[in-house]
């Protein structure tokens, strides 16, 4: 069996100067990539993820059209398919990646597994059909994608770890209470370095 490592939605919108953009967004782009030159041999397969919204909906609900967005259900414009916020941060080398998934077409996602490959394979099915059971997790936002993709892989009898300097949330609060429901859910909460 192999070990993969997710790296969820580190893109424009989600970093500093971003529609939604976390403090620590474009650190944690750099920090991923000193640990992919580092470490991406360790992994059979690294995956990234993308937001990759429609530009001519609300996807389901999720972008807010016809009042304030809320911040738990709906949100402000981001991550429009084809825009710069869509696009991973500059920092963040992808060269190393060997599965690039778009998830919330014209849906609200959260997780990894909402999404698919350009070709359209799911995050699932990849994982079995590379042998994967162990999957380490970085990206944005600690307390709404990486909780929410985390507890997926967990869902499927993964072994998850969470690189915790490598993740970035929305607030201290949440982002604290989301490694906690992870840790107790039996994802491993380590450093990369």
């Amino acid at each position: 069996m192999g070990k993969a490592l997710f790296i969820i939605d580190v893109q424009n919108d989600f970093t500093e100067g971003g529609a939604l953009g976390v403090d620590g967004g474009a650190a944690v782009a750099a920090g991923i990539t000193r640990y992919l030159a580092e470490h991406a041999s360790e992994y059979a397969e690294i995956f990234a993820s993308r937001d990759w919204h429609d530009a001519d909906n609300d996807n389901g609900g999720h972008f807010a059209t016809e009042a304030s967005p809320d911040f738990v259900v709906t949100w402000p414009q981001h991550c429009v398919a084809g825009t710069t916020g869509a696009e991973y941060h500059p920092a963040l080398d992808t060269s190393a990646v060997t599965f690039h998934i778009r998830k919330g077409q014209g849906v609200p996602a959260y997780s990894i597994f909402e999404g698919h490959t350009e070709a359209g394979s799911s995050v699932h099915n990849l994982l079995d059909e590379h042998g994967i059971d162990q999957i380490d997790v970085v990206g944005i936002a600690t307390d709404y994608c990486v909780r929410a993709s985390a507890l997926d892989a967990l869902s499927q009898g993964q072994r998850v770890r969470v690189l915790t300097d490598l993740v970035a949330g929305v607030a201290p609060a949440s982002s604290e209470a989301a490694l906690a429901e992870l840790a107790h859910a039996g994802a491993e909460l380590v450093t990369a370095g």
